[in-house]
């Protein structure tokens, strides 16, 4: 089934509580924190947490809130940005495979190799063609990191125009938020149908490895989704802690 946005909301259900949301992101960190102590200690899997979305589409505030019981010897954030020089004189995924996680270890990308397919294709500093090959690059990379125990989850955060520019808007009023402010985003916001179009392909075509395409309008809702699926993960794993051999 070909997946088109328009199709998903950017909201939460009717019957949202905050209040009670808020109890359950409490109780669901805390049962994170379990699970990631034991794949710690066992080193056998790793996970691999990609979070992909428009301009203040709340991905600081996810990696913030989400990972926040978990100490920082255990989770490691990467925030990719445009690629350095040294970057852009190796094949675009060199810079990625870097900071893949390690055996035990959650890797959370703030951003990530799509960019390379996303913006690019939007301002078209990359052709068809050779957005088709990185895709499939794409495909067997995170083959690869699957086939190593390294449990990949994809995030689309779905955020709607008109929520954005809210946000956006609040980024230039209230003095606690102007250090976000950014011209650029205005710039990018221009070409939200463009994006769009290559969301929904990038989508479509990495699907062996699925998305989750997770409404954003309301943050604590989003963290709430996030934190389910990636404890629903790992509760599948065969994660235990090792015993002592003597």
């Amino acid at each position: 089934m070909t997946i088109q946005l328009k199709n998903f909301s950017t909201k939460p259900p009717a019957d949202f509580n905050k209040k009670k949301i808020k109890k359950e992101i409490k109780l669901m960190q805390a049962r994170l924190l379990e699970l990631q102590y034991v794949m710690r200690a066992q080193e056998k899997h790793s996970l691999l947490v990609v979070l992909q979305g428009m301009d203040a589409s709340g991905k600081d505030g996810a990696v913030k809130n989400i990972f926040k019981s978990i100490s920082a010897s255990d989770v490691k954030v990467k925030s990719w940005k445009a690629p350095s020089k040294e970057e852009l004189a190796h094949d675009f995924l060199w810079r990625i495979h870097q900071h893949t996680p390690a055996k035990g270890m959650i890797q959370v990308f703030n951003r990530s190799h799509y960019e390379d397919v996303l913006i690019t294709r939007v301002h078209a500093w990359c052709d068809d063609k050779t957005a088709a090959k990185r895709i499939e690059a794409i495909n067997n990379f995170e083959k690869l990191l699957t086939d190593s125990n390294t449990h990949v989850l994809k995030f689309y955060l779905h955020l709607s125009k008109e929520e954005q520019e809210v946000r956006l808007t609040e980024r230039k009023t209230n003095p606690l938020k102007m250090w976000k402010h950014n011209d650029g985003d205005w710039e990018e916001r221009k070409q939200w149908d463009s994006y769009m179009k290559y969301y929904e392909t990038v989508i479509n075509q990495t699907a062996a490895c699925p998305w989750h395409i997770i409404p954003t309008d309301e943050n604590r809702y989003k963290e709430y989704l996030i934190l389910k699926t990636i404890i629903t993960k790992l509760e599948t794993l065969d994660l235990e802690l090792p015993n002592l051999e003597l």
